[in-house]
């Protein structure tokens, strides 16, 4: 027994060493943390448990079979954020760069059918130079089942993807297929072809910093929801987003203490809008002034800043906002727009995150570049999204709802539950000016007329008392009451019930 108890601490030892002290040294010396270090930080004190710290890999060619380290290039297991339950994966680059193999994807595999037996998040630490080579189709085939296994976990429990080193090539379909993406600034990058393979075909020359860094994926693509300074600060904001979500789509949110008061008022909110309404405001100094402590996680805050969304709490629990922000292109949708909303109200919807809607929008961006972009479909994203949630949906309108921007952006015909208006609102199908030219065309040199009209049409439309007097809004209410008015809609929301026709699934427009 004691010979066994021996070889057991031998193994132990050599699986908790990695690729060698040298190759964790050099992890280091690239300001990287080791992938049981990682762990360490993201996981309560003492709540790892690991699972086949032993796999190795059973390839023999190319003399492989003389290269063996214990665990094969990623630790796995489960453990406790905050006190709850989370699964997680962490590629450690000091064992073959951390590159896939059948049975480093085998480990990856078991501990996300784990979590979706258990109803638990999935994270995954990724930093891998792709697949292992030398396994040929095998690794390929270890990534498919990696993929098969996101799309049967989306929508059942979260899946957030922290991308701290390399992911290239078939790699970056896993994390693509995740529910959110975090890179760290200048020491991890995405791409599916890298810098040698786009300047053969392409004759480009990029690093692969430029190609495929976090500041890319963020501002550019919008592959990467957050990217963060070092592996320290990505974990411990990691465990901070944690908080927000549910374990899985059977439960609510969690809810946490708050001494912050449901009917707390700020009386600044009546003198955000400015009276001329062509100038812009911030509509983060709404979502803050209505949250709890004025505490707002935001997704995606570097990517199509005209529209704002994320996560805060009202009376301690989660929920989701999507605002228009007057600050950025006047808060008109566009293409890049849409698809951001559009996919973090599904997420909400999936999650049972109930939806805090804050419009003020012009309309749809015009122009060729959007219209050849595929502007219709893609606005049609952010469309399907509302219409489908059967989330509690608030929305408050603060400033201008025009056209079908006015539709889209969970109003009372895609399904709103409460929809609230400031008296600053404007419910129009276009700004006066422009209605007024076009109804008035054969007027157009009668600028005295055309004044007239605009100040009328203005009188009429330029209110939210129209689509109040039609049911549309449910209430106007003053701005320094939106807290209270939203956590009173949200809290007689809790036991909503409502259910789409049964259908295997739709067909958004994508």
């Amino acid at each position: 027994m004691q010979n066994n108890i021996a070889t057991l601490k031998d193994k132990e030892a050599a699986a908790l060493l990695g690729g060698g002290v040298h190759r964790i040294q050099q992890q280091h010396l690239k300001g990287k943390l080791t992938a049981r270090e990682r762990i360490e930080l993201l996981l309560d004190e003492g709540s790892f448990e690991e699972w086949d710290k032993f796999v190795e890999h059973r390839c023999n060619d190319f003399g492989m079979n003389e290269q063996k380290f214990p665990g094969d290039g990623v630790v796995t297991g489960y453990g406790t954020v905050n006190g709850r339950l989370v699964f997680v994966f962490s590629q450690d680059f000091t064992v073959f760069g951390g590159a896939l193999s059948e049975a480093h994807a085998e480990k990856i595999c078991k501990i996300m059918d784990q979590a979706m037996k258990v109803g638990a998040p999935v994270i995954g630490l990724n930093d891998s130079g792709g697949a292992r080579i030398q396994e040929g189709v095998a690794s390929l085939g270890g990534y498919a089942e990696i993929f098969q296994r996101n799309v049967l976990a989306s929508g059942v429990v979260p899946q957030i993807s922290v991308i701290m080193g390399p992911c290239a090539g078939g790699a970056v379909y896993s994390p693509a297929m995740t529910d959110f993406i975090f890179m760290v600034e200048d020491s991890s990058y995405m791409f599916v072809t890298g810098p040698d393979v786009v300047k053969t075909v392409t004759h480009e020359i990029v690093t692969p910093e430029q190609l495929g860094g976090a500041s890319v994926h963020t501002r550019k693509s919008g592959v990467a929801d957050l990217a963060f300074h070092n592996d320290v600060e990505a974990l411990l904001l990691t465990r901070k987003f944690v908080d927000f979500l549910p374990a899985n789509n059977r439960e609510k949110p969690p809810v946490w203490t708050t001494d912050d008061p449901h009917n707390r008022q700020d009386t600044s909110l009546d003198t955000l809008v400015p009276a001329d309404a062509s100038k812009p405001y911030d509509i983060k100094e709404v979502i803050t002034k209505v949250a709890d402590e004025g505490n707002f996680f935001e997704i995606q805050a570097d990517f199509a800043q005209n529209i704002v969304v994320g996560f805060i709490r009202l009376q301690g629990s989660t929920v989701g906002v999507v605002a228009n922000q007057p600050m950025v292109l006047a808060g008109c949708l566009d293409i890049d727009s849409s698809k951001k909303g559009a996919r973090f109200v599904r997420f909400c919807d999936a999650f049972n995150i109930p939806i805090l809607t804050l419009v003020d929008v012009p309309g749809f961006m015009p122009g060729t570049a959007q219209e050849y972009g595929g502007i219709i479909k893609n606005g049609a994203k952010l469309l399907y999204a509302y219409a489908e949630c059967t989330v509690p949906k608030v929305t408050v309108i603060t400033r201008k709802a025009y056209g079908g921007a006015y539709d889209v952006m969970a109003s009372k015909h895609l399904r709103g539950d409460v929809n609230l208006a400031w008296p600053s609102a404007e419910i129009a199908v276009m700004g006066a000016k422009g209605a007024v030219e076009i109804i008035f065309r054969k007027d157009i040199g009668d600028n005295e007329g055309i004044a007239r009209r605009t100040a009328e049409y203005q009188e009429k439309f330029a209110n939210p008392f129209v689509a109040a007097s039609r049911g549309y809004i449910d209430d106007v209410i003053f701005p320094r009451e939106t807290r209270e008015r939203v956590c009173r809609s949200f809290a007689m929301l809790r036991d909503k019930k409502l259910e789409n026709p049964w259908r295997k699934h739709g067909n958004i427009p994508l």
